[in-house]
Protein backbone atom coordinates (compact mmCIF):
# COMPACT_ATOMS: atom_id res chain seq x y z
CA UNK A 1 0.00 0.00 0.00
CA UNK A 2 1.38 3.33 -0.87
CA UNK A 3 1.62 6.69 1.15
CA UNK A 4 2.01 9.94 -0.35
CA UNK A 5 1.22 13.39 1.33
CA UNK A 6 1.66 14.47 4.71
CA UNK A 7 -1.37 13.82 7.00
CA UNK A 8 -0.19 13.53 10.33
CA UNK A 9 -0.29 16.32 13.39
CA UNK A 10 2.42 17.58 15.32
CA UNK A 11 0.63 18.99 18.75
CA UNK A 12 0.72 16.34 21.11
CA UNK A 13 -2.28 15.12 23.44
CA UNK A 14 -1.13 12.03 24.92
CA UNK A 15 -4.59 10.00 24.91
CA UNK A 16 -6.68 11.70 22.13
CA UNK A 17 -9.86 9.61 23.15
CA UNK A 18 -11.13 8.95 26.83
CA UNK A 19 -14.69 7.54 27.74
CA UNK A 20 -15.87 7.67 31.50
CA UNK A 21 -19.01 5.56 32.72
CA UNK A 22 -20.02 4.76 29.33
CA UNK A 23 -22.85 2.60 28.46
CA UNK A 24 -25.80 2.40 26.24
CA UNK A 25 -29.37 0.77 27.41
CA UNK A 26 -31.98 -0.32 25.06
CA UNK A 27 -35.21 -1.03 27.02
CA UNK A 28 -34.26 -3.55 29.85
CA UNK A 29 -31.45 -4.79 28.01
CA UNK A 30 -27.50 -2.97 28.62
CA UNK A 31 -25.06 -3.42 25.64
CA UNK A 32 -22.68 -1.46 27.10
CA UNK A 33 -21.32 -1.29 30.65
CA UNK A 34 -18.96 1.81 32.46
CA UNK A 35 -16.39 1.55 29.53
CA UNK A 36 -13.26 3.68 30.25
CA UNK A 37 -11.28 4.09 27.25
CA UNK A 38 -8.22 5.44 26.73
CA UNK A 39 -6.47 5.54 23.49
CA UNK A 40 -3.42 7.13 23.34
CA UNK A 41 -1.98 9.34 20.29
CA UNK A 42 -0.47 7.91 17.42
CA UNK A 43 -1.32 4.62 18.33
CA UNK A 44 -3.05 1.52 16.34
CA UNK A 45 -5.69 0.34 18.87
CA UNK A 46 -7.34 -2.77 18.53
CA UNK A 47 -10.74 -3.44 19.85
CA UNK A 48 -11.86 -6.93 20.56
CA UNK A 49 -14.56 -8.35 21.45
CA UNK A 50 -16.58 -11.59 20.98
CA UNK A 51 -19.83 -10.84 18.30
CA UNK A 52 -23.06 -8.88 20.57
CA UNK A 53 -20.18 -7.65 22.82
CA UNK A 54 -20.56 -3.92 22.26
CA UNK A 55 -17.97 -3.02 19.63
CA UNK A 56 -19.92 -1.39 17.19
CA UNK A 57 -22.36 -0.05 19.57
CA UNK A 58 -19.45 1.59 21.44
CA UNK A 59 -17.48 3.02 18.08
CA UNK A 60 -20.76 4.71 17.34
CA UNK A 61 -20.98 6.16 20.67
CA UNK A 62 -17.30 7.69 19.77
CA UNK A 63 -18.52 8.95 16.57
CA UNK A 64 -21.82 10.41 18.12
CA UNK A 65 -23.93 8.18 16.11
CA UNK A 66 -25.65 6.44 19.01
CA UNK A 67 -25.92 8.82 21.91
CA UNK A 68 -25.06 7.00 25.18
CA UNK A 69 -27.49 6.12 28.40
CA UNK A 70 -24.95 7.21 30.77
CA UNK A 71 -20.99 8.59 31.11
CA UNK A 72 -19.18 10.78 28.78
CA UNK A 73 -16.97 10.96 26.00
CA UNK A 74 -13.39 13.00 25.25
CA UNK A 75 -12.40 13.60 22.26
CA UNK A 76 -9.02 15.52 22.65
CA UNK A 77 -9.41 16.40 26.03
CA UNK A 78 -12.74 18.18 25.25
CA UNK A 79 -16.39 15.97 25.93
CA UNK A 80 -18.55 15.39 23.19
CA UNK A 81 -22.11 17.23 23.35
CA UNK A 82 -24.05 18.88 20.53
CA UNK A 83 -22.08 22.52 21.35
CA UNK A 84 -18.79 20.39 20.56
CA UNK A 85 -19.68 17.93 18.29
CA UNK A 86 -19.09 19.49 15.01
CA UNK A 87 -15.53 20.71 15.72
CA UNK A 88 -14.90 17.13 17.26
CA UNK A 89 -16.47 15.04 14.03
CA UNK A 90 -13.91 18.14 11.78
CA UNK A 91 -10.85 15.90 13.18
CA UNK A 92 -12.03 12.25 13.10
CA UNK A 93 -12.75 9.90 9.67
CA UNK A 94 -14.33 6.54 10.23
CA UNK A 95 -15.36 3.63 8.55
CA UNK A 96 -18.17 2.07 10.08
CA UNK A 97 -20.19 -1.08 8.53
CA UNK A 98 -20.15 -0.71 4.67
CA UNK A 99 -17.85 1.87 2.17
CA UNK A 100 -20.60 4.77 2.13
CA UNK A 101 -20.05 5.07 -2.08
CA UNK A 102 -22.30 5.20 -4.75
CA UNK A 103 -21.95 2.08 -7.65
CA UNK A 104 -23.25 3.57 -10.13
CA UNK A 105 -20.16 6.82 -10.16
CA UNK A 106 -16.65 6.38 -10.48
CA UNK A 107 -14.30 6.37 -7.73
CA UNK A 108 -13.10 9.64 -8.29
CA UNK A 109 -16.73 10.78 -9.06
CA UNK A 110 -17.43 9.49 -5.53
CA UNK A 111 -14.08 11.25 -4.02
CA UNK A 112 -15.26 14.70 -5.79
CA UNK A 113 -18.96 14.20 -3.90
CA UNK A 114 -17.08 14.27 -0.40
CA UNK A 115 -15.16 17.27 -1.37
CA UNK A 116 -17.97 19.08 -2.17
CA UNK A 117 -19.90 18.08 0.82
CA UNK A 118 -16.64 18.74 2.95
CA UNK A 119 -15.40 21.94 1.29
CA UNK A 120 -12.12 20.47 0.25
CA UNK A 121 -9.38 21.59 -1.79
CA UNK A 122 -8.19 19.30 -4.32
CA UNK A 123 -4.64 18.30 -2.47
CA UNK A 124 -6.37 17.28 0.18
CA UNK A 125 -8.28 14.76 -2.17
CA UNK A 126 -5.44 13.58 -3.89
CA UNK A 127 -3.04 12.83 -0.72
CA UNK A 128 -6.06 10.78 0.63
CA UNK A 129 -6.54 8.68 -2.64
CA UNK A 130 -2.71 8.24 -3.09
CA UNK A 131 -2.16 7.48 0.63
CA UNK A 132 -4.78 4.23 -0.16
CA UNK A 133 -3.17 3.68 -4.07
CA UNK A 134 -6.23 4.00 -5.48
CA UNK A 135 -5.11 6.72 -7.48
CA UNK A 136 -5.01 4.92 -10.61
CA UNK A 137 -8.36 3.36 -10.60
CA UNK A 138 -10.28 6.43 -10.58
CA UNK A 139 -11.84 6.54 -13.64
CA UNK A 140 -13.62 2.64 -12.73
CA UNK A 141 -17.31 2.39 -11.91
CA UNK A 142 -17.19 1.34 -8.13
CA UNK A 143 -19.54 -1.30 -8.81
CA UNK A 144 -16.55 -2.53 -10.81
CA UNK A 145 -14.23 -2.63 -7.59
CA UNK A 146 -12.80 -5.53 -5.72
CA UNK A 147 -14.30 -5.23 -1.95
CA UNK A 148 -10.21 -4.35 -1.34
CA UNK A 149 -10.68 -1.22 -3.80
CA UNK A 150 -14.29 -0.85 -2.09
CA UNK A 151 -12.51 -0.33 1.37
CA UNK A 152 -9.67 1.38 0.76
CA UNK A 153 -11.99 4.22 -1.06
CA UNK A 154 -13.92 4.47 2.09
CA UNK A 155 -10.72 4.80 3.90
CA UNK A 156 -9.76 7.70 1.40
CA UNK A 157 -13.02 9.67 2.43
CA UNK A 158 -12.27 8.69 5.78
CA UNK A 159 -8.57 10.47 5.16
CA UNK A 160 -9.73 13.31 3.01
CA UNK A 161 -10.66 15.38 6.05
CA UNK A 162 -6.92 15.20 6.97
CA UNK A 163 -8.09 13.71 10.55
CA UNK A 164 -6.24 13.08 13.52
CA UNK A 165 -8.40 9.94 14.29
CA UNK A 166 -9.71 7.25 12.27
CA UNK A 167 -12.11 4.97 13.32
CA UNK A 168 -12.47 1.78 11.65
CA UNK A 169 -15.56 -1.41 11.93
CA UNK A 170 -14.27 -4.21 10.47
CA UNK A 171 -11.79 -3.01 7.42
CA UNK A 172 -10.30 -6.42 6.45
CA UNK A 173 -13.79 -7.80 6.50
CA UNK A 174 -14.28 -10.21 3.40
CA UNK A 175 -10.24 -9.39 2.19
CA UNK A 176 -8.85 -11.71 0.61
CA UNK A 177 -5.06 -12.12 1.73
CA UNK A 178 -3.27 -9.95 -0.02
CA UNK A 179 -5.90 -7.57 0.40
CA UNK A 180 -5.76 -7.63 4.46
CA UNK A 181 -1.59 -7.33 4.22
CA UNK A 182 -1.78 -4.23 2.53
CA UNK A 183 -4.44 -2.81 5.29
CA UNK A 184 -2.14 -3.93 7.49
CA UNK A 185 0.47 -2.13 6.35
CA UNK A 186 -1.81 0.94 5.41
CA UNK A 187 -2.90 1.30 9.67
CA UNK A 188 0.75 1.17 10.79
CA UNK A 189 2.29 3.59 8.42
CA UNK A 190 -1.02 6.09 9.34
CA UNK A 191 -0.41 6.08 12.95
CA UNK A 192 3.90 6.10 12.18
CA UNK A 193 2.29 9.65 11.22
CA UNK A 194 0.67 10.08 13.87
CA UNK A 195 -3.05 9.31 13.29
CA UNK A 196 -4.58 7.97 15.81
CA UNK A 197 -5.82 4.73 14.45
CA UNK A 198 -9.02 2.61 16.39
CA UNK A 199 -9.87 -0.97 14.59
CA UNK A 200 -12.36 -3.52 15.55
CA UNK A 201 -11.65 -6.28 14.23
CA UNK A 202 -12.54 -10.31 14.80
CA UNK A 203 -9.20 -11.49 13.16
CA UNK A 204 -7.02 -12.17 16.19
CA UNK A 205 -3.46 -12.55 14.22
CA UNK A 206 -4.03 -9.34 12.19
CA UNK A 207 -4.62 -7.02 15.24
CA UNK A 208 -1.77 -8.66 16.91
CA UNK A 209 0.17 -7.42 13.91
CA UNK A 210 -0.91 -4.19 14.01
CA UNK A 211 -1.97 -2.91 17.09
CA UNK A 212 0.19 -1.37 19.90
CA UNK A 213 -2.72 -1.19 22.40
CA UNK A 214 -5.53 -3.67 22.88
CA UNK A 215 -8.82 -3.32 24.43
CA UNK A 216 -10.94 -6.59 25.09
CA UNK A 217 -14.16 -6.34 25.49
CA UNK A 218 -17.39 -9.31 26.34
CA UNK A 219 -20.48 -8.92 27.11
CA UNK A 220 -20.32 -5.03 27.13
CA UNK A 221 -17.64 -5.13 29.63
CA UNK A 222 -13.99 -3.83 29.08
CA UNK A 223 -12.14 -7.24 30.46
CA UNK A 224 -8.45 -5.47 29.29
CA UNK A 225 -6.99 -2.66 28.02
CA UNK A 226 -3.52 -2.10 27.73
CA UNK A 227 -0.17 -3.28 25.80
CA UNK A 228 0.29 -6.93 24.27
CA UNK A 229 2.69 -7.35 26.51
CA UNK A 230 0.56 -6.28 29.61
CA UNK A 231 -1.95 -8.76 28.47
CA UNK A 232 0.41 -11.65 28.26
CA UNK A 233 1.85 -10.74 31.67
CA UNK A 234 -1.61 -11.29 32.99
CA UNK A 235 -1.79 -14.76 31.93
CA UNK A 236 0.91 -18.19 32.63
CA UNK A 237 1.38 -20.28 29.69
CA UNK A 238 1.77 -23.89 30.59
CA UNK A 239 5.69 -24.64 31.54
CA UNK A 240 6.89 -27.76 29.16
CA UNK A 241 9.93 -29.66 30.50
CA UNK A 242 11.92 -31.56 28.22
CA UNK A 243 13.12 -34.83 30.49
CA UNK A 244 14.50 -37.85 29.36
CA UNK A 245 12.05 -39.60 32.04
CA UNK A 246 8.71 -38.22 31.93
CA UNK A 247 6.91 -40.68 33.29
CA UNK A 248 8.85 -39.85 36.46
CA UNK A 249 9.37 -36.47 36.31
CA UNK A 250 4.94 -36.13 35.86
CA UNK A 251 4.72 -38.47 39.22
CA UNK A 252 6.88 -36.04 41.16
CA UNK A 253 5.39 -32.87 39.99
CA UNK A 254 1.88 -34.65 40.62
CA UNK A 255 1.54 -32.06 43.41
CA UNK A 256 1.81 -29.16 40.72
CA UNK A 257 -0.98 -30.88 38.13
CA UNK A 258 1.35 -31.86 35.49
CA UNK A 259 0.53 -33.98 32.76
CA UNK A 260 2.82 -36.49 30.13
CA UNK A 261 2.79 -34.55 27.26
CA UNK A 262 4.48 -37.07 24.72
CA UNK A 263 8.32 -36.29 25.61
CA UNK A 264 7.54 -33.52 27.45
CA UNK A 265 5.94 -32.71 31.51
CA UNK A 266 3.27 -29.65 31.05
CA UNK A 267 2.46 -28.01 34.18
CA UNK A 268 0.33 -25.18 34.18
CA UNK A 269 -0.39 -21.98 36.42
CA UNK A 270 3.50 -21.36 37.39
CA UNK A 271 4.96 -17.67 37.90
CA UNK A 272 8.49 -17.59 37.79
CA UNK A 273 9.40 -18.28 41.01
CA UNK A 274 7.35 -21.49 41.44
CA UNK A 275 8.71 -22.90 38.18
CA UNK A 276 12.12 -22.16 39.67
CA UNK A 277 10.72 -24.33 42.50
CA UNK A 278 9.63 -27.03 40.74
CA UNK A 279 13.09 -27.30 38.92
CA UNK A 280 14.42 -27.09 42.30
CA UNK A 281 12.55 -30.17 43.41
CA UNK A 282 12.96 -32.07 40.11
CA UNK A 283 16.91 -31.59 40.43
CA UNK A 284 16.56 -32.60 43.94
CA UNK A 285 15.36 -36.26 43.10
CA UNK A 286 17.43 -36.62 40.19
CA UNK A 287 15.25 -36.21 37.40
CA UNK A 288 17.39 -35.24 34.25
CA UNK A 289 16.15 -32.03 32.15
CA UNK A 290 16.91 -30.66 29.09
CA UNK A 291 15.02 -27.81 28.67
CA UNK A 292 12.81 -26.01 30.45
CA UNK A 293 10.64 -23.51 28.33
CA UNK A 294 6.68 -21.65 28.66
CA UNK A 295 4.56 -22.71 26.06
CA UNK A 296 4.83 -20.12 23.15
CA UNK A 297 1.33 -17.79 23.76
CA UNK A 298 -0.67 -16.45 21.02
CA UNK A 299 -3.40 -13.38 21.52
CA UNK A 300 -6.37 -15.79 20.22
CA UNK A 301 -5.28 -18.15 23.56
CA UNK A 302 -5.13 -15.41 25.83
CA UNK A 303 -8.59 -14.08 24.31
CA UNK A 304 -10.22 -17.16 24.79
CA UNK A 305 -8.67 -17.19 28.23
CA UNK A 306 -10.26 -13.62 28.89
CA UNK A 307 -13.40 -13.99 27.46
CA UNK A 308 -14.22 -17.75 28.67
CA UNK A 309 -13.59 -19.38 25.65
CA UNK A 310 -16.63 -17.28 23.90
CA UNK A 311 -14.68 -16.79 20.64
CA UNK A 312 -15.22 -14.37 17.85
Amino acid sequence: MCLGGSVGHSDHVSDLITTHGLGKTYGDRTVVHDLDLRIPEGCVYGFLGPNGSGKSTTMKMLLSLVRPTTGEVHIMGRRMQRSTRRDLLGDIGSLIESPPSYGHLTGGENMRLVQRLLDLDDGQVNRAVRTVCLHEHLDKRVRNYSLGMKQRLGIAMALAREPRILILDEPSNGLDPAGIEEMRRLLKQLAERGITVMVSSHLLGEIDRTANVLGILSNGRLLFQGTREQLFARSLPDVLVDTPDPDRASAVTAAWRSVRDGDYVRIPGLDPAATAHVVEHLVGEHVAIHEVRREEQSLEDTFMDLTEGRGL
